[in-house]
């Protein structure tokens, strides 16, 4: 099956090894989990036909999988979990065991990473059978959180509170998201941190009937890995995280990191369409094209393009180009028809890809993780200095995040403690691009320190976010590798990587009307602000 590349996940943007946190719900707190722990529940999932055209082309296999809303009171409501499977074809003596997968968001779909196995080179996927889920109130899982689905619709008011009208009308909105997440889900909303996730995987992998699960994590799918490994460490085989959340950062300092790493990525993409401007016209230089490109957010606010695309709405279609180098050349053909055709189809087209006005379900589930995972600034004079002072120098994306995140002033549900993350002795190879926008390769390096037996695979200078198992053959190579023995690239000394590839080479236009179509990428993935985080 031909997987296509295109707009990734964004916003990003913990439980059995217990770390011992009373108010994140985990009331006992073992220091392993171990044959003495009691006899593990009985779970079951009854698998039948898929309905989506790429699982079953992919021969998969759906069910769902009850678990506690409550795992501290597991006797109780109950929530169901949406999986999909791809089963091992390998001769049953090169069997390696379950791989859970997880795409990022948090709010992303889940179940179309089961069909990954078969982008691993060798056949060596083949060898697992392969998990995708959709984790507790996202996609078909159930039920499925939704707040105002009306809540990207175009025309929004400016990003930039410049004026306290406009400060206002972004709080009030944020606050009436946060209260309609309440009215809608009062029940979920206490129970949707990464530990309560963390907590279903094991679950699924009791229904499995597996000692022990292999993980392929991408974007926030990383740290729903770190935090599975801290809490069940010795329920863990192998894992593989592309593009590492630091969990040091988790969320509001992400946030705030985050942006410094797009402003840098955008301005190289506004560098490459300067390279090329015999192609899309739109100026010789990097700062040319950055200023042409502002001057049609101030056009916007006076005057939206068809009644939706006001300057938000432009930045937003823009945003996934400092996610990753595989959108370049369409949105630069995009920009440029803007330009010198006065076409407006294709930036609307990539907003609503973006922003995905009238279904709310990633954004809804981002937030129910995110404002809960860790404490935020319940003040919002520390935010307006915070993204006021970042603004002055990451002009792009500072007032997106701040907003994309903001119902966090107000959310209804109490946060945890952040979890302290450790890696307990458990195997991970490690994959970044070091100019990754979405989770700065800081990240990765942190993760490496805290995962002794963990190695780092670097690409040097790659601007991609989550770009493992797209056929770059030294990366995917290195992943067949690992997963078909166990064995990771040598350690090296001091913080660093311990095995490098050469990312893929930068596009080269072949015309404005580039022949190359929207896609939403990879299963699973979409564009939001943080993985958002």
């Amino acid at each position: 099956m031909k997987r296509t590349k295109g707009v990734v996940v964004r916003r990003f943007v913990v439980t059995g090894t217990l770390l011992c946190v009373v108010s994140v719900g985990l009331a006992a707190c073992p220091r392993s989990v171990s044959a003495s722990s009691p006899p593990e529940p009985q779970l079951q999932v009854s698998w039948g036909r898929c309905s989506d055209p790429t699982l079953t082309a992919a021969h998969a296999q759906c069910g769902s999988l009850r678990v506690p809303l409550d795992y501290e009171r597991p006797s109780g409501s109950t929530i169901g979990l949406a999986l999909a499977r791809v089963q091992h074809t390998s001769p049953a003596s090169q069997y390696q065991g379950v791989m859970l997968t997880n795409p990022g968001g948090p709010g992303a779909s889940g179940l179309q990473l089961a069909t990954l196995g078969q982008f691993v080179p060798n056949h060596v996927g083949e060898r697992y059978d392969w998990i995708g889920f959709d984790p507790r109130g996202v996609g078909s899982s159930t039920p499925a959180l939704s707040c105002r689905p009306d809540y990207f619709a175009g025309d929004r008011p400016p990003y930039v509170p410049r004026r306290p009208a406009t400060l206002r009308k972004w709080l009030s909105r944020s606050k009436a998201y946060a209260t309609a997440c309440e009215a809608n889900a009062a029940q979920l909303l206490p129970h949707m941190k990464t530990t309560d996730s963390a907590r279903d995987m094991d679950s699924i992998r009791i229904a499995l009937r597996a000692k022990r699960i292999s993980y392929y994590g991408l974007s926030y799918g990383t740290y729903l890995g770190e935090v599975y490994a801290t809490l069940f460490p010795s329920h863990v085989r192998r894992m593989v995280f592309d593009s590492s959340v630091d969990p040091r950062h988790v969320w509001y300092k992400a946030n705030l990191a985050q942006v410094v790493a797009i402003e840098r990525n955008i301005k190289i993409w506004f560098a490459w369409l300067a390279e090329y401007d015999d192609v899309y016209h739109l100026g010789t230089t990097e700062r040319a094209v950055e200023r042409l490109f502002y001057r049609q957010v101030a056009a916007l606010k006076k005057h939206p393009a068809q009644g939706v695309l006001g300057p938000d709405e432009w930045e937003d279609a823009f945003y996934a180009a400092a996610y990753t180098q595989s959108v370049w050349t369409l949105f630069g053909s995009f920009f440029s028809s803007w330009i010198h055709q006065h076409n407006a189809g294709g930036v609307i087209a990539a907003y609503q890809a973006f922003d995905t006005p009238g279904n709310d379900n990633a954004y809804a589930a981002n937030n129910a993780v995110v404002c809960t995972d860790a404490p935020w600034p319940q003040k919002w004079s520390t935010w307006a200095k915070d993204f006021w002072r970042t603004y002055r120098t990451a002009r792009f994306a500072t007032w997106n995040t701040a907003w994309y995140s903001a119902p966090c002033l107000y959310w209804p549900a109490a946060a945890g403690p952040r979890v302290e993350v450790k890696g307990h002795g458990v195997p991970v190879l490690l994959i970044d691009e070091t100019l990754d926008a979405a989770t700065p390769y800081e990240g990765s390096l942190t993760v490496r320190t805290l995962f002794p037996r963990s190695s780092l695979l670097a690409e040097p200078g790659g601007t991609t976010h989550a770009g493992t198992l797209f056929g770059n053959a030294c990366v995917d190579g290195h992943i067949a590798a690992f997963l078909a023995t166990g064995i990771l690239p040598s350690r090296k000394a001091g913080r660093r990587a311990d095995a490098t590839c050469k990312p893929f080479p930068r596009p080269v236009p072949s015309g404005a009307g580039a022949t190359q179509t929207l896609s939403r990428g990879r299963p699973g993935l979409r564009p939001s602000a943080l993985v958002h985080p």
